[in-house]
């Protein structure tokens, strides 16, 4: 066991475990004083924390790769600092894992980049996995649980990409209760709507919002 913990080989995955260690501290103090896990996530810029949508699979059409990517993972929809826990737990335990079982089948331990690359890859879907039982035990605030149609009619800030025809961006709207959320939204006719501008959500298809550009100063996202 010493063995396989010193071996410069494996070296990378005993810092993601003592990372691990580290964030779950803070993540204990955050959930029991609060405060610190908001401040994590409030540190990521829109393109990655609005970016929440783990209804998206990695083969969604209707957002580009990196929103499906970090959709995927649940980024956004669990505290960034439980997602990074969970990641750094898991890449670690599984790198020691195929370091441990090269080296009882094989006789010698992996180069440590191309073990932490393979790991790295391996890692991704058993975080989703984790992540999304997460997601379903987490405690949710019901009072402000809303169905996505209750948003028509409500103007929105276009975050993230620009919205043409058939090639939907992302777009930040706040509910009747003050709560944000990200949808992804395509012009309802021919026009573009640019990153930055004010639109206003006025009908639905499937998952899809249509919008058109806002039309009066007095509504406000």
């Amino acid at each position: 066991m010493w063995d396989l913990i010193n071996a410069p080989q494996t070296l990378i995955f005993g810092v993601a475990i003592m990372l691990m260690l580290m964030l779950g501290i803070l993540e204990v103090f955050s959930l029991l004083f609060g405060g610190i896990s908001d401040w994590v996530d409030g540190m990521l810029p829109d393109s990655l924390t609005e970016a929440a949508h783990p209804e998206l699979g990695l083969d969604a059409v209707d957002a580009g790769v990196f929103i499906r990517f970090l959709s995927w993972l649940y980024v956004g929809k669990i505290p960034l600092l439980m997602l990074m826990v969970v990641f750094l737990a898991i890449f670690g335990l599984l790198g020691y894992l195929l370091q441990s079982i090269l080296f009882g089948t094989l006789g010698f331990y992996l180069n440590g980049l191309l073990a932490a690359v393979a790991v790295w890859f391996a890692s991704l879907p058993v975080v989703r996995v984790v992540a999304g039982g997460l997601y379903k035990i987490m405690p949710k605030d019901e009072t402000t649980a809303i169905e996505e149609k209750s948003l028509i009619g409500r103007v929105g800030v276009v975050v993230l990409g620009e919205a043409r025809p058939g090639s939907p961006a992302q777009v930040r709207v706040r509910d009747g209760f003050g709560q944000q959320h990200y949808v992804m939204a395509e012009p309802d006719g021919e026009a573009v709507l640019k990153q930055g501008e004010a639109v206003l959500l006025v009908s639905m298809q499937g998952n899809i919002f249509k919008a058109i550009v806002n039309p009066s100063g007095s509504l406000v996202d």
